[in-house]
């Protein structure tokens, strides 16, 4: 797997190579996390998240389908007492509905090729009234053009399969039932931007 065969460099690409993208969403991630919350991260990777989420919260569930992702999270979180990590597939996650009032998944829907049966796993888990935090890379510029990121990233095996800018990604969720979304956005060399929303009642 193209994660497993990563995971040991990885933490290069976030502390280096996209240092300030990721300085800001390490900031904006955990502002929207209070200290009663059970939050479920997926998709932790090596624990960027992690590690600023746990601080903030009661509990943090954080999962990963690479185990050896799982395992250099496990070796950088190592300080916290508050996480659980878990293997676990983002389109069928084997937990009960309403389980956690905070749903994190970072940087994985582009990875997806069905990211509405993600979405609708990370709405199923969520608490009524709670909240969807999604972080995304924007792998397109303003004119549509995909960015030299994805197309590098894309040949090495980490195969983009959706591609989004600022507003299309925004549309996604709009368009998959979310009224209210709010966009906030880690500029830098790859932006990400951060999707937040309550939970869809079905």
């Amino acid at each position: 797997m193209f994660w497993d065969q990563v995971a040991g460099v990885y933490d290069v690409f976030v502390n280096v190579i996209n240092r300030r993208t990721h300085k800001k969403l390490k900031m904006i991630v955990p502002s929207l996390i209070g200290q009663g919350d059970d939050v479920l991260e997926c998709a932790c990777g090596t624990g960027l998240l992690s590690a600023v989420i746990a601080p903030r919260c009661r509990h943090l569930t954080a999962t990963d389908y690479s185990v050896k992702m799982l395992q250099k999270a496990e070796k950088n979180c190592a300080a916290f007492r508050n996480i659980r990590f878990a293997q676990a597939d983002i389109t069928a996650l084997a937990f009960a509905d309403g389980s956690f009032d905070k749903v994190v998944a970072g940087n994985v829907i582009h990875l997806l090729d069905d990211p509405l049966k993600a979405l609708g796993e990370l709405n199923r888990v969520c608490k009524d009234g709670g909240t969807l935090i999604i972080p995304t890379y924007m792998n397109k510029d303003a004119k549509g053009k995909t960015s030299g990121f994805a197309s590098t990233v894309g040949k090495a095996g980490a195969d983009f399969k959706q591609q989004f800018t600022v507003d299309s990604y925004k549309q996604f969720f709009l368009d998959a039932g979310y009224a209210d979304v709010e966009i906030k956005l880690a500029d830098g060399r790859i932006p990400c931007a951060v999707a937040v929303m309550k939970k869809v009642l079905r």
